[in-house]
C-alpha cells in the first residue's frame, strides 16, 4: 500500500507541475498582419525558427530563412508555402561559422532587398568541442555569437532605412551560469579537464544579452529596437548536443515537461510583432513578458561596451 501511495503522491506532483508549466507559457495573442515587410530568420530551417518563419509568413511577410543546411532550409520553406498559402518565403545559405559566407549572405540581402522590417538571430549549437573556425575562432562563440554579431552591423544600414524595424536575439537563461572574462573569450585559457561545451554555451547566451545592451543604446533615436529573449526548455536537437552524462540521465524528464516548437517560438513572435514591445529595447524577455535577467553582469553597461569593442575587432569590422 505504501508504495501504491508514493507513486500515486509522484504521478499527482508530476501532474501539478505539468499543469503549472502548461499554464503560464506565455502565448503571442497579437493579430497583427505583415504584409509588406520583410523578415529574415535564422535557423529557420528547423525548430523554433521554423516555428517563427512559419507564424510571421501566416502573416504575410516576405520571410527569408537563413541556414547552412541547404535541404533544411528547402523543406522548411516548402512546408510553410503549402501551410500559409504564402509563395514569397525563401531560403538563402548563411554558414555562421564563416565570416565569408555572413559577408556574402549581407551582401546578397543588401542588393536585393529594399528594407528590413525584422532581423530574428535565432540560429545557434549547444555550445561546441574545443574547435576552431576558419576564422581561427572558438566554433561556438563564433555560431552563437560573433556570426549574430557580425551579421547585425552588416545589417543595419538596410534596418536603419526601414525603421521602425526590429531586431531579436534568441539568448537563455544559461547565461546566468556563464562569468565573462574577456581575455578569455575564446577559452584560451581553458586546458583539456576545464573546457566545457556548457560552459561555452552558457558564455556565448551571456554576450547574447550583452550585445543586445549595447547594441540597444547605439541604436536610439534610429528606430530600430534590440531585444533578447529566453524561449523556455524546449523540444529541439538542440537536446542532443549536450555532453554531460547527468544531464543526460535528466533529458527524458526535461522533454517531459518542456515546450512544444511552437511554444517555445512565442515570445520570438511576440518581440517581432507586438505594438506593446515596439519602443522597448535593450531588455531581456521570457514567456512574453519582460523579466530580469540572470546575472549581474548581463546589466554591466561597461561590460557590454567592452564587449562590443573586442568583438568588433575579432569580426574585422573596422
Amino acid at each position: 500500500m505504501f508504495l501504491i501511495a508514493l507513486i500515486l503522491v509522484n504521478i499527482a506532483i508530476a501532474g501539478i507541475i505539468y499543469l503549472y508549466v502548461k499554464l503560464t507559457i506565455g502565448i503571442c495573442k497579437c493579430s497583427k498582419h505583415l504584409v509588406g515587410k520583410v523578415v529574415i530568420v535564422t535557423g529557420g530551417g528547423n525548430g523554433i525558427g521554423f516555428e517563427t518563419a512559419k507564424d510571421l509568413a501566416d502573416r504575410g511577410a516576405r520571410v527569408i530563412i537563413a541556414c547552412n543546411n541547404e535541404s533544411h532550409g528547402n523543406a522548411a520553406i516548402n512546408e510553410i508555402i503549402a501551410a500559409t498559402g504564402n509563395s514569397d518565403v525563401h531560403y538563402r545559405y548563411l554558414d555562421l561559422a564563416s565570416f565569408n559566407s555572413i559577408r556574402k549572405f549581407a551582401d546578397e540581402i543588401l542588393q536585393r532587398e529594399k528594407r528590413l522590417d525584422i532581423l530574428v538571430n535565432n540560429a545557434g549549437i549547444y555550445g561546441s568541442h574545443n574547435v576552431k573556425t576558419e576564422d581561427d575562432l572558438l566554433l561556438g562563440m563564433q555560431t552563437n555569437h560573433f556570426g549574430p554579431f557580425l551579421l547585425t552591423c552588416l545589417l543595419l544600414p538596410l534596418l536603419k532605412s526601414t525603421a521602425p524595424s526590429r531586431i531579436i536575439n534568441v539568448s537563455s537563461m544559461a547565461h546566468g551560469l556563464a562569468t565573462l572574462d574577456l581575455n578569455n573569450l575564446n577559452m584560451e585559457k581553458e586546458t583539456k579537464e576545464t573546457f566545457s561545451k556548457n560552459r561555452v554555451y552558457a558564455l556565448s547566451k551571456l554576450c547574447n544579452v550583452l550585445f543586445t545592451l549595447e547594441l540597444s543604446r547605439r541604436l536610439q533615436g534610429t528606430g530600430v529596437t534590440a531585444n533578447a529573449l529566453h524561449p523556455g526548455v524546449v523540444k529541439t536537437k538542440i537536446f542532443d548536443d549536450v555532453d554531460s552524462i547527468l544531464f543526460k540521465f535528466i533529458v527524458p524528464v526535461l522533454k517531459l515537461f518542456s515546450k512544444t516548437q511552437w511554444e517555445g517560438a512565442q515570445t520570438t513572435i511576440y518581440l517581432a510583432v507586438s505594438p506593446e514591445v515596439k519602443e522597448v529595447s535593450g531588455k531581456y524577455f521570457r514567456d512574453c513578458h519582460m523579466v530580469k535577467v540572470s546575472t549581474d553582469q548581463a546589466s554591466d553597461v561597461v561590460l557590454a561596451r567592452k564587449l562590443w569593442d573586442i568583438s568588433e575587432k575579432l569580426v574585422k569590422l573596422t
